[in-house]
This record gives C-alpha cells, structure tokens and sequence, in this order.
C-alpha cells in the first residue's frame, strides 16, 4: 500500500474537510478526493462520509485512523534510521502563542537557516487547546506552550525556561512611576486590555483582579497581542505581558512599567506527542529552541 494514501487519509481526518485537507498537503483538493476513492476501493471500505459541511469519519474510518498513524509513525522511524548520518532535512511543524511566536521563534528560525537550511519550519499561531489538538492530531510536531503544567494523557511536556511577567501603562498614566506600588484593590479599579481567554497569564490576571472584594475592573479581550499594547500606549489602560515582548516600548518610553504587587513568571514548556517518534529535523528544531532559551 502507498503510504501517501495514508497520509492524505490522515490529513483529512485532522482537517475534516477536502480542501483544508489539499491545503495541508499542498495538493489539488481533486487529488484529494481520487486519493481517498483509493484507499476506499483498497479497503473495501468507506471511510468517509461526504457531507455538506465537511468529511466525517465513518465507523471503519476511526478504527483505521489509530492504526494508520502507527504505519506513518513506523515509516518516519525507518527513514530517520536510514538517513541518520545525512544532512538534517524536512518539514517541521510548530504551534506557540502569539507572544512566543513574536518576540522568541524568528530568533530559532534565523538560526536553524543558517545552520540547517534543508530544514523548513512551519510556525503556526495558536492557543494551549489548539496546540494540544494539533499535537494530538498530527498536525503539529511541537508545541511551546506558556503554562504552569500541561496535564494530557497523549503529550510530554518539558518545562524549558520561564517568562517574567510585567504590569504596564502609557507613561502618561497616573500609575507610571509612582514610589509606592499599586496594590490589588486600586488595580481592581483601573481598565485592562488583555490578550483572549485561553492566555495563561491574562486569565490568571483577570481572576486576581475579580477575587478583590467590590472589584469592579473593566476587561477587554484582544486577540492579538499589537492591539492590547496599542490600547495601552494610548493611555487606555493596562495590560500585562511577558518582558520579553516589550523589552523595546519599555526602552523607547512608549510603555512604562507600573509599579505594583510581584507577578509570578509564566513557564515554557516544550510540548510534543508521547507516543510519535521525532525525526531528525524535529528534535534538531526542538533543541535549538532549547538552545534559545538557555543562552
């Protein structure tokens, strides 16, 4: 049997569509569809349900996905076994927030093309649940994830480094600069901009914030991590972000840090599936995103 039938079998399992399946592989969605008929046809089985909102795994198709994956994963160990004294190549793709993506990964991309050029890394944006589905799915190889623990039964995750956290305001704002910290309860009282729930570190802020007895903050949730520092810079309101992205607006005067009650830091964690094999270009992109974060 082609593998690659079992590749696009796969992809369209993860995407759950013909064309998102087409655009993963980067093939012609009718090259999709003759794919799958083939598979079918060798099975002797449908796989698919074809239906108006998408591809829905039949009962055959879920018993096969789990046993498909495997035959891929095998495949993967055979070549990285055959290749191992070669040069480093492949695809490898990475989910991280949008503040790692920012402010950390285009330092590990720079890096790996110049060291590794025959290695392309697909970086994609995403939340905690998106990138554990991903992981889960197929469809990512790692994942950086800003949290204090993963806890899934299918990922591994290893704590690589941790993120120091930092209130901030325009300079123009009361708060800028004061000698004596803000506390809790004048903080429950100001307007907050900060990044969409599901952000381990804005969540955690907001439950502080409405754990003050009378609290009564006003929370706006972005999407994008420009907008929040945007809102704020125009004297809007306060956020809380990782130093790391703002490193540059605190320096240039157009964020200031607010003086305030101490902030834990926020731990990275390198996260990938338990049970799939990493190839070569995999875990040389994993650790020199290690590499990054312990310079």
């Amino acid at each position: 049997m082609d593998t690659r039938l079992l590749q696009t079998f796969t992809a369209l399992a993860r995407a759950g569509s013909f064309t998102g399946a087409a655009a993963e592989l980067q093939l012609a969605q009718s090259t999709v569809t003759v794919q799958i008929k083939a598979l079918e046809k060798t099975l002797g089985t449908r796989l698919f349900d074809r239906l108006a909102r998408g591809a829905l795994l039949t009962d055959a198709g879920r018993r096969m996905l789990t046993l498909a994956e495997e035959v891929l994963e095998a495949e993967s160990r055979l070549l990285a076994a055959a290749t191992e004294d070669g040069p480093v190549t492949g695809t490898v793709r990475v989910g991280a927030g949008e503040t790692l993506c920012s402010a950390h990964l285009p330092t590990v991309i720079a890096a790996l093309r110049s060291h590794h050029p025959e290695i392309e890394v697909h970086l994609q944006p995403c939340s905690t649940a998106s990138a554990i589905e991903g992981l889960r799915a197929g469809g990512l190889d790692c994942a950086l994830l800003l949290e204090e623990e993963i806890d899934h039964p299918e990922i591994t995750a290893e704590r690589i480094a941790d993120q120091p956290l930092v209130l901030l305001c325009a300079p123009s704002h009361p708060l800028a600069g004061r000698e004596k910290p803000a506390t809790w309860q004048e903080l429950a009282r100001e307007n907050f901009f900060l990044h969409e729930q599901g952000c381990s570190y804005s969540d955690w802020l907001a439950q502080r914030l409405l754990a003050v007895a009378g609290a009564q903050p006003r929370l706006t949730r972005f999407g994008g991590i420009e907008a929040t520092r945007s809102c704020v810079a125009a004297g809007l309101g306060l956020t809380i972000l990782p130093r790391a992205n703002v490193t540059e607006s605190l320096r240039d005067g157009r964020l200031a840090a607010v003086p305030g009650p101490s902030l834990p830091d926020v731990s990275i964690h390198l996260a990938r599936h338990r049970r799939r094999h990493p190839s070569r270009a995999a875990r040389t992109v994993a650790a020199q995103v290690v590499r990054h974060f312990h310079r």
